[in-house]
């Protein structure tokens, strides 16, 4: 073989190499040869596979959506107590809510200059236990949840002594606790429609050894912070624990945009008020509901309101304020 035929053989070899495809001359028995091809990567850019396999690394796991399961309120059991129930909508205790309600709702959908920041989220307390605050929140989850424009969420929040549930006549259910606790991954597993149309509950949960440090814990901050991003249509109501007994109401009222505090006619004090209110002076606005006030023309307590609220904290004077007053029978379901 001459050197040219050394040399045209050669560069066939690096040609087949480089998997291009090779149209040599025939000379000296050279002939024609074509290989599968491969088309080089633009500088710099990754190959194809590896630029898909970096996008399936970056995405974001797909996980379906649970669907909240459904549970049945026990409506007789509420009539029987004199609570608010969506058949009765002419009921005293229905129209007293009604009243109580709508600065709340005012609150939540304001918008521009008069817009209050998570105004959506809504805490009932009070200054001592037995003043009545789960009565006043359940009672005004279900007015609100009457209304045809609002979505509600009850959240039972006093995950040392809930109740929301058991006076709703529903059994006890995964929730918050197990969420903060990380045994539930996604919210909607442990979410209850019920049904009262627009109502939601999330129970307190199974109980915990350290059930008040979870509620005071950076965890309950990004829960409420998941809520109001995720559930942005919905005004969103924690029964929480009273201020004067427990930190975790306090540190609970700093995410809220509004806080009502329940307060027992004739037992608690004006101190005792005065030093609940010093607890959440960072809340933007502030609701006091007297209940179980003492009926007109009648010797027995019932379920009075006065109520009243403002804006500000310390010795602010309030922007706006309003006041009822209306009794029935039955105090001592207003606990």
């Amino acid at each position: 073989m001459s050197l040219i035929e050394k040399a045209a053989a050669r560069l066939d070899a690096l040609k087949r190499a480089a998997g291009e495809f090779v149209d040599q001359p025939e000379t000296g028995g050279a002939r024609s040869v074509q290989v599968a091809p491969s088309m080089p990567s633009p500088r710099g850019a990754e190959p194809p596979a590896r630029r898909e396999a970096a996008a399936a690394a970056a995405a974001p796991p797909r996980t379906e959506n649970p669907i909240s399961r459904m549970v049945a309120i026990d409506m007789k059991r509420l009539v029987a107590r004199g609570m608010v129930t969506p058949d009765l909508p002419r009921s005293r205790i229905a129209e007293e809510f009604r009243l109580i309600k709508r600065p709340l709702l005012k609150n939540a959908t304001a918008t521009g200059a008069s817009a209050i920041e998570n105004g959506s989220l809504i805490m009932v307390t009070s200054a001592l236990p037995g003043e009545g605050k789960s009565f006043t929140a359940i009672n005004l989850s279900i007015s609100m949840a009457m209304e045809l424009d609002y979505r509600i969420l009850l959240v039972d929040a006093d995950v040392a002594r809930s109740s929301v549930l058991s006076r709703l006549g529903v059994r006890p259910q995964r929730g918050l606790l197990d969420v903060l606790g990380g045994e539930v991954e996604d919210l909607s597993e442990v979410l209850l429609r019920t049904n009262i149309d627009k109502l939601t509950l999330l129970p307190a949960g199974m109980p915990h050894a350290r059930a008040t440090e979870m509620l005071a814990s950076d965890a309950m901050a990004r829960l409420l912070e998941q809520v109001v991003r995720r559930y942005p249509d919905r005004i969103v109501i924690f029964d929480s624990p009273p201020l004067l007994v427990t930190t975790e109401s306090r540190v609970l009222a700093t995410h809220m945009g509004q806080v009502i505090i329940v307060i027992e006619a004739e037992k608690t004090t004006h101190g005792t008020v005065k030093n609940a209110l010093a607890t959440i002076e960072s809340c933007p606005v502030k609701l006091l509901v007297l209940n179980k006030s003492r009926g007109e023309g009648r010797g027995s307590y019932g379920y009075g309101y006065k109520y009243g609220y403002g804006y500000g904290t310390g010795n602010s004077k309030s922007r706006h304020g309003s006041r009822g007053k209306s009794g029935s029978k039955g105090s001592k379901n207003a606990r």
